[in-house]
């Protein structure tokens, strides 16, 4: 059974299903409730892998998955790239202008303001784009509309109002894909990522020094995150990602400079850099 699936957050017809189908074709998409779901059923071998967004260029970071990065036994085995198109939709039958409320994601509503003001429209959040859209298709509201894929559309028999209404067109979120065991990439494979997640020790111009050995070695460190781990002050932990191979030599002396001023220190993947990371440089 775990051969056969892939799991990811959300209802059936969610954004992180329609990167399911783009990236894993071979597997099938099991839909979970929560992102510890998710992980769960991977850690228990219910699936082989997880499809997980970490962030979005117009919203962040996606909050709930940095928390449990360093906690679980997962390692990250790939990453993608999906370009965000939001449909606004509708049951079918309705009358355009006599809609009076849109209902999606915080996130999504978020990156649709244009046509929600254009249009009038009230909004009201929902858990998820393709569980509103589920919804909707259930009550059958006639003056009600929901911001979702043209996935979810097509799952829920919803008409589409208007397509590709996200105000921005690089509006693009960023996905990796989890296994139980990893699957690093080699210093053969051209670009890689590597992504690690640290504490820095509690001593004065501790993380300066601890970033000092990717300058001088010339890494690129593409992200840097900051989160307080168990409520503490003191207890900082970052996520990074960093362009190179922990085995070449800049990447191997940076990362012993950074264990000198931390406190822990976990590689989270070694994995090929998406090509859309070129596409956009």
């Amino acid at each position: 059974m775990a051969a056969g699936q892939i799991a990811f957050q959300g209802e059936q017809g969610a954004f992180s299903e329609v990167a399911c189908g783009l990236y894993a074709p071979s597997l099938t998409p099991m839909p979970c409730a929560t992102f510890e779901d998710v992980f769960e059923a991977v850690t228990t071998g219910t699936a082989a892998q997880a499809m997980v967004p970490v962030e979005n260029s117009l919203a962040g970071r996606v909050s709930d998955i940095h928390h449990l990065l360093p906690e679980t036994s997962l390692h990250i085995i790939a990453e993608h790239f999906l370009p965000v198109q939001h449909q606004l939709l509708a049951i079918k039958g309705a009358d355009p202008a006599k809609l009076k409320i849109v209902r999606s994601h915080a996130m999504a509503l978020g990156q649709c303001r244009g046509i929600i003001s254009r249009r009038g429209l009230k909004p009201e959040i929902a858990g998820d784009t393709a569980g509103a859209a589920r919804q909707l298709s259930e009550s059958g509201e006639d003056d009600v509309a929901v911001i979702a894929s043209s996935l979810a559309a097509r799952n829920y028999g919803l008409a589409i109002i208007e397509e590709n209404v996200e105000d921005a067109g690089h509006n693009t979120t960023r996905f990796l894909s989890m296994a139980g065991q990893p699957d690093d990439a080699t210093l053969k494979d051209g670009d890689v990522v590597t992504s690690f997640v640290f504490q820095v020790r509690n001593i004065p111009a501790a993380l300066y020094k601890a970033m000092g050995g990717f300058a001088t070695n010339g890494v690129n460190m593409t992200k840097l995150e900051s989160y307080q781990r168990d409520g503490e002050f003191t207890a900082t932990m970052f996520y990074a990602d960093i362009e190179g191979h922990p085995d070449s030599k800049p990447v191997r002396l940076a990362l012993e400079e950074l264990g000198f001023f931390s406190s822990s220190l976990k590689i989270l993947g070694v994995y090929k850099a998406d090509p859309f990371r070129k596409g956009r440089a």
